[in-house]
């Protein structure tokens, strides 16, 4: 009797054992669930999220603005946007023009690589004007002024055009200005956009 009442305990406790690691593990999870503090808020962003994000096509750039004047608002909204945008595409195109440079057997790279920068400005400044607003939302904040989020695109091969046309038309750089050779670099460059990061 006693030899039957001592297996059945041994049986309950070794039933027993893997209910106590399922209730374990159950509490560990509920005691990493962290809450907010009570007085943070999470903050609504519009415009702004991976779709928004520059990629392999588009340079894309989000920006906020806010004013107590409604249009003021959105201009330092776009204004902003635009100015992220501009210093996006002089990043890129330097590293192209930069790679591009190393690559080519001219005597005076030093000036050519100059002469590129100089174009690159003109060409940003240029196609900034034709930039598309994929994105605007405006909200009111209980201050009373307006917020405005927006963001803004322009096609990558709209940018490659523009610095084209100008490179093939400069008077210094066209003697070894090679378009395949550059397209071929300022397409590996916008590729590196759409990888995650």
């Amino acid at each position: 009797m006693r030899n039957i009442y001592t297996k059945s305990m041994v049986l309950l406790m070794v039933l027993a054992l893997p209910m106590g690691f399922l209730s374990g593990c159950k509490s560990s999870k509920s005691a990493v669930s962290v809450k907010s503090p009570p007085d943070e808020q999470e903050v609504v962003r519009y415009c702004y999220g991976p779709e928004y994000n520059s990629d392999k096509e588009h340079f894309r750039a989000s920006a906020t603005g806010e004013s107590m004047d409604q249009m003021m608002s959105e201009k330092k909204a776009v204004t902003e946007a635009r100015s992220k945008l501009a210093a996006q595409i002089e990043t890129l195109v330097k590293t192209v023009t930069d790679s591009y440079g190393k690559s080519t057997e001219v005597n005076k790279k030093e000036e050519m690589l100059g002469r590129y920068e100089t174009l690159t400005r003109e060409v940003v400044k240029q196609k900034l004007s034709g930039t598309i607003e994929i994105c605007n939302k405006q909200t009111k904040t209980k201050e009373g002024n307006y917020k405005t989020y927006c963001t803004i695109e322009l096609a990558g091969n709209d940018v490659l055009s523009a610095l084209n046309n100008r490179l093939s038309s400069d008077q210094v750089l066209k003697v070894d200005y090679n378009y395949e050779k550059f397209k071929k670099t300022f397409d590996d460059e916008m590729n590196k956009m759409d990888t995650p990061k």
